[in-house]
């Protein structure tokens, strides 16, 4: 009879490890499959991309373009070198620019804030080139600065022609670029990221409508930008914030308006439906208690992190997060609150999700001289006993 209960009871034990081994980990859905050429879905916080697919392929980006436009007029807001009450002067050249416009008029002075919600919301290509020449005296100048600038974020597919997206065959990006350029407009300029979500403009009596479909059919999108041409097809770049998390979405080379907005739709439900971002840690906080220092007024000091802590996972995978922390050989004084300690890695399952340097909670003073020979002493004494 005992040998029959233990029969049942093995491989009931098993079983129950093998489920609760299953259990540990979150399982998510395959992906969707989109109707485009290329697309990617990031975190604006943490930069995790959670979906991709030809993603750094090269392909022409019409009007999303005008990103990178926007990106260098809040750029130069931000350090002062304009104004949005400048009154900037419209060309011929911009004033003849063809494709979508926002209308001003050659011989005429336009505030610098309407030409930005031109770019913006009405996608002008006039509106456009008129901010290109204002900055650097004609398209072509303006184009290098654009080029300077996507170096200096770390996007390495893409190339610019001109400020508005108008079709040359060197006028070139992907989908990842696009991505890590909207998430340093969002982070680094909110103030011009919130007019991504305007709807409407009006300029000169003529009333337009932003072609971003999505900010009336989702309430948490807003922005970014539309863009179609025949050789680009109809792309899109959306954002959007659930419950504390921001997702870009960027979609290159759909069918039609309708099916740019769906694809779309489509990556950001996917993200917000099986992930999640959270804050592990705020800046300051205590990672380590009582390290040891050598040679210090103090022979301990507490660790933290100099910098927020964001971490995107599977939704319901918090309680599965790992830490690990490696401390240099030997922390020894002066110290300073800028002078790196260790590292500190945050795990998920075998994956390495975060690390990111540990810093000391205050400063340390070096000891006295008989202080410092003590600690030399003990540390020769513990050497010669490893």
């Amino acid at each position: 009879m005992r040998k029959t209960m233990l029969t049942i009871i093995w491989p009931l034990l098993f079983l129950a490890t093998f489920a609760s081994s299953i259990q540990s980990k979150v399982l998510i859905p395959a992906p969707p499959s989109l109707a485009a050429n290329a697309w990617i879905l990031m975190d604006a916080n943490t930069g995790k991309v959670l979906i991709e697919n030809n993603a750094d392929q090269q392909l022409p980006p019409a009007s999303l373009t005008k990103i990178m436009t926007s990106y260098i007029v809040a750029k130069d807001l931000e350090n002062g070198r304009i104004n949005e009450d400048d009154k900037v002067p419209i060309s011929v050249t911009a004033w003849k620019m063809g494709g979508s416009r926002m209308f001003i008029q050659e011989g005429t002075k336009v505030l610098l804030s309407d030409l930005i919600k031109g770019v913006i919301v009405s996608s002008g290509n006039d509106a456009s080139v008129a901010l290109a020449e204002y900055f650097a005296g004609c398209e072509n100048a303006f184009a290098d600065i654009m080029n300077q600038q996507a170096s200096l974020l770390g996007m390495t597919g893409t190339h610019y022609s001109n400020a508005t997206g108008w079709p040359d065959d060197g006028h070139l990006t992907t989908a990842r670029d696009l991505a890590l350029l909207s998430r340093a407009l969002i982070n680094d300029y909110p103030t011009q990221y919130s007019i991504y979500a305007e709807k409407y403009f009006k300029f000169n009596n003529i009333d337009q409508t932003n072609r971003n479909s999505l900010l009336w059919r989702d309430s948490s999108v807003d922005g970014l930008k539309t863009g179609h041409t025949e050789e680009a097809g109809y792309c899109l770049v959306a954002s959007a914030t659930r419950k504390g998390m921001r997702l870009i979405s960027v979609v290159m080379g759909a069918k039609s308006q309708a099916a740019r907005a769906q694809e779309s739709q489509k990556l950001l439900s996917y993200g917000f439906r099986y992930y999640e971002t959270n804050k592990m840690y705020s800046a300051g906080d205590v990672v380590e208690k009582d390290a040891p220092v050598w040679y210090g007024t103090e022979n301990k000091v507490n660790l933290v992190v100099s910098e927020n802590v964001y971490l995107t996972i599977p939704q319901g995978s918090k309680k599965d997060l790992k830490s690990k922390i490696v401390l240099n050989d030997i922390i020894e004084a002066p110290l300073t609150k800028t002078e790196e300690l260790g590292k500190m890695s945050v795990y998920l399952d075998e994956d390495t999700l975060a690390k990111f340097p540990i810093f000391a909670e205050h400063s340390v003073d070096e000891a006295g001289i008989f202080e410092r020979l003590w600690d030399s002493l003990e540390i020769m004494f513990m050497g010669f006993f490893e």
